[in-house]
């Protein structure tokens, strides 16, 4: 009886662990923002998803973990739709910023 309790408890510990984990994991996101006690942080995680999501509005085949794990994809994504102004901030992180032509 005693290693029958043990076990449950030690089974229930582990599952309840598990659900707080993988609810602890989740982020959410808005656009390219996370939301983090209700309030939205621009966050290099959201901005890389907006910009597959925006960069499949154009045609283009890209995931957010292609664009979150390989820079060279992120920045031919970003050479094509960089313009588009829902990007701009994500695209600054990998194309190159125009001088100041004084």
């Amino acid at each position: 009886m005693l290693k029958s309790n043990a076990a449950q408890f030690v089974f229930l510990t582990g599952s309840f662990m598990i659900a707080a984990a993988t609810s602890a994991s989740a982020i959410e996101c808005r656009e390219d923002y996370q939301i983090v006690n209700g309030q939205p942080i621009s966050t290099p995680y959201c901005r890389d998803g907006y910009l597959a999501k925006v960069a499949r509005e154009y045609g283009f085949k890209a995931s957010a973990s292609a664009i979150r794990n390989n820079p060279s994809r992120k920045e031919e994504v970003c050479r094509f739709i960089g313009n588009d102004i829902r990007v701009q901030t994500a695209c600054s992180e990998v194309l190159p910023t125009p001088r100041d032509s004084r």
